[in-house]
């Protein structure tokens, strides 16, 4: 899953990061309420995790905005404020869920399980290509005889190009699930976990096709 992190303190948000990281899913960090806001405008990210305390724009202000723009995406919503007033205008501004902090990692964790269930399409959760069936919000890939176990940036990288159901997925764009948009990490690295997922997938009747310059989409057939 593609999760925002909106947090204006570093080290809460870099341990946000590393554990969601740490699970499997791609994390985008953001530190200023101004620049969240037009970054959610042209994000396809799942989720949003949220605080309410930030520079330029609040939290509640960048929540109320994306609800305007018809934005139903999750949102998380966290907070030193403890008074039942401030939970209620969250909430009322649009938020699914709300923990204050200090917080476990592990309520963290469970809170974004609950959301991505709750909030899922059935439509679009489970995701069937050849053989494979594929459930976003769980993580699990099964084929014929069972449960597929991959490493969880190959699954990263199998997901985003499962969703673009057959169309050309770029490089950057698959850099971004596994890592993060503006990540520091080379181009190339993709073309590693492509070359694996070759070899994993081709027992199944599916390929990856390269289009040079362009990036790479999943397909049914012999290579």
């Amino acid at each position: 899953m593609h999760i925002v992190v909106i947090e204006d303190t570093l080290s809460v948000a870099r341990g946000i990061s590393y554990v969601l990281q740490d699970v499997g899913h791609a994390v985008d960090l953001i530190h200023d309420g101004t620049e969240a806001d037009g970054f959610l405008t042209g994000s396809d990210a799942d989720l949003v995790i949220l605080d309410i305390n930030l520079p330029g724009l609040d939290g509640l202000e960048v929540l109320r905005r994306m609800r305007l723009r018809g934005d139903q995406r999750p949102v998380l919503l966290l907070t030193a404020r403890s008074e039942i007033h401030n939970k209620i205008e969250g909430l009322d501004a649009g938020a699914d869920d709300y923990l204050v902090k200090p917080f476990e990692m592990q309520e963290l964790e469970a809170r974004i399980r609950a959301l991505s269930r709750r909030n899922a399409r059935p439509q679009s959760s489970i995701i069937t290509l050849g053989p494979l069936t594929y459930d976003r919000s769980s993580r699990d890939l099964n084929g014929p005889s069972g449960p597929i176990d991959l490493p969880r940036r190959e699954l990263s990288v199998l997901e985003a190009l499962l969703v673009a159901q057959g169309r050309t997925v770029p490089k950057q764009t698959l850099l971004d699930q596994v890592y993060g948009t503006g990540s520091d990490v080379e181009e190339q690295v993709v073309e590693v976990y492509v070359s694996r997922l070759r070899k994993r997938l081709s027992e199944f009747g599916l390929q990856i096709k390269m289009q040079r310059g362009l990036g790479y989409a999943i397909l049914v057939g012999p290579p």
